[in-house]
């Protein structure tokens, strides 16, 4: 009996430690799990603490945006870079608050379509109010508006597509506006910029008799010229009233989309022809100009203001309408100079406003 006993003490010391034992591992396994689970709700962002310029921008790590009506779970795979974001991070847009995830378009990945008419996977592209009254697309999650989504063409990349929507709206909803058929002759300056460039390949492939651009870099006219943009003047070895006299002989502009402001708002005005129409809607060379008001009056031209903010949906999606059989069939080309990645957003958003490249700069 003695020995009967003794085999059964050890087995049941041994069960108790092991016991022990066993609610310790479980009690780590579930504190990692929750760890773990918190983790998986959380992402990456580059999120402007302050509004005091490129050194405001900080990586930090934030909840994972959830699904909410009426919206679609967005993973981000390109976000555009674009100088409103410059704007904003240097503390000229009153409207934004910090601190504020930047980024105003994007590109991405359904995850959770709710009950939207997206499925889960398609590739696609937006822009909004995001990254100016919430938090926008410089993150690795986005919860978009339906309304704000376009699938992307399968002929288009994410990259590509990310740095689109912004641009190629604004540059379509103004051709529009302002009245452009076929036949008409378009200026947009800066060919190395976004809307600039938009613009005249949109122009140019609905069919505009002359699409006009410039630049003040000879090596980016160059560059324009290699990549079949033959309508652009040089800045630095041609007056902007010449230039445009030369290519139109004489004639005039009959639309003028003007992304540049400053003093080139008031020579881009003066190339206006007889009816012709001028839309401002940038100021990356300054928010003051001189005109002659003459130009105005003797060619009863129009001068008008364009925000992509307070275009309607319906404009958008029949913008869109236009836009994605021309990416679709390679009449337009969208250029990407530079992709960053997500944590240096700084850099890029430097490179963009300091190096003035040609092409876009994207997040990736």
């Amino acid at each position: 009996m003695v020995g009967s006993t003794c085999p059964c003490l050890g087995p049941k010391i041994s069960t108790r430690r092991t016991l022990t034992d066993r609610l310790a591992v479980t009690s780590g396994e579930m504190a990692e799990v929750a760890k773990t689970e918190t983790e998986r709700f959380m992402m990456r962002a580059m999120r402007a603490e302050s509004f005091t310029g490129y050194g405001g921008l900080k990586l930090v790590e934030v909840p994972r945006p959830r699904r909410a009506d009426g919206r679609v779970l967005v993973r981000i795979t390109a976000a555009g870079v674009t100088p409103l974001d410059h704007t904003i991070l240097s503390g000229g847009y009153p409207r934004a608050t910090a601190p504020l995830t930047l980024g105003n378009e994007g590109a991405g990945v359904v995850e959770d379509p709710g009950d939207s008419a997206f499925s889960e996977g398609a590739r696609v592209m937006f822009t909004g109010a995001y990254g100016v009254a919430e938090d926008g697309t410089y993150s690795e999650w986005i919860a978009v508006r339906e309304e704000d989504l376009c699938i992307i063409p399968d002929t288009i990349d994410d990259a590509t597509a990310g740095g689109m929507p912004v641009a190629y709206l604004t540059a379509q909803i103004t051709l529009t506006q302002a009245g452009f058929e076929p036949g008409k002759t378009v200026l947009a300056p800066a060919i190395g910029g976004a809307v600039g460039n938009a613009v005249t390949q949109l122009a140019r492939a609905q069919g505009a008799a002359k699409a006009i651009s410039t630049t003040t870099n000879p090596a980016k006219a160059e560059q324009a010229r290699a990549l079949g943009f033959d309508n652009v003047i040089d800045l630095s070895a041609e007056s902007f009233t010449d230039g445009v006299a030369r290519l139109t002989g004489g004639r005039g502009v009959d639309v003028v989309i003007d992304s540049v402001g400053g003093a080139l708002t008031g020579h881009a005005l003066a190339t206006l022809a007889l009816g012709g129409v001028l839309t401002s809607l940038g100021y990356s060379a300054g928010r003051k100009t001189t005109i002659d008001v003459t130009d105005l009056i003797w060619r009863r031209a129009s001068m008008s203001g364009f925000s992509l903010f307070a275009q309607s949906h319906a404009t958008k999606a029949a913008a869109w309408a236009a836009i994605l059989p021309l990416l679709t069939s390679g009449w337009v080309k969208p250029v990407v100079e530079r992709a960053y990645k997500l944590e240096e957003a700084a850099e890029a958003l430097r490179h963009l406003i300091d190096d003035r490249p040609f092409g876009r700069v994207v997040l990736t």
